[in-house]
């Protein structure tokens, strides 16, 4: 008869490498405190890696590398899915994944309709920060990491090279979902994102 941490392996094997998950996750195998001690025991054989309190991945590996670091986002996201609350990544996190940096933050920030929290893994840390509702109004969005962006670079730094790759990297439905998110912007923003989505609508 399989137990219930084989049950939770068998559940984890069935995710891909590299996710992200919480106790809350397998609350419909059993309760909390069999849960986490199952957990705890596929954590010491080594098939999953513990992440900070209740918080565990199953993690990508490399030939060489071994263990690699786990995907900021996904952990961000499995800490969003304890209390259903939604994230938006934020400062220069957002500017790099659109391609307007490539500079790797030591520190992820990531605003939240939820509870803030902290989580430092190896070298890098990630925070959930609260953040006013306006600033949620298009979390989880494009358009939300694109305001972002334009927020953590400023008025001075979001010039015609920003423009151009925007304008290059986003899809039509992105410029478009953009563009009727505008009024959700700083008012310095909106010259810019009218630059940004003018071309194809």
């Amino acid at each position: 008869m399989a137990t219930l941490a084989d049950k939770l392996l068998k559940s984890i094997r069935g995710k891909s490498r590299g996710s992200v998950f919480t106790t809350k996750h397998f609350l419909h195998f059993g309760t909390r405190p069999a849960v986490d001690q199952a957990l705890s025991r596929l954590q010491r054989k080594g098939y999953i890696r513990r992440l900070g309190r209740g918080l565990y991945d199953y993690p990508k590996v490399d030939p060489r590398l071994g263990q690699l670091s786990p995907n900021p986002d996904a952990v961000a996201q499995a800490l969003a899915s304890r209390n259903s609350s939604r994230i938006q990544v934020t400062g220069a996190q957002a500017a790099n994944i659109l391609g307007l940096s490539t500079q790797v933050p030591a520190r992820v920030v990531y605003l939240t309709d939820g509870d803030s929290k902290t989580v430092k893994i190896g070298r890098q840390t990630i925070e959930l920060r609260r953040a006013a509702p306006r600033r949620m109004a298009t979390a989880g969005r494009t358009s939300g990491t694109v305001i972002e962006a334009l927020r953590y670079l400023g008025k001075n730094r979001a010039d015609d090279r920003v423009t151009s790759i925007l304008r290059t990297t986003l899809s039509k439905e992105d410029k478009a979902a953009l563009k009727r998110d505008t009024h959700k912007a700083p008012g310095w923003m909106r010259p810019v994102i009218e630059q940004i989505t003018k071309a194809d609508l």
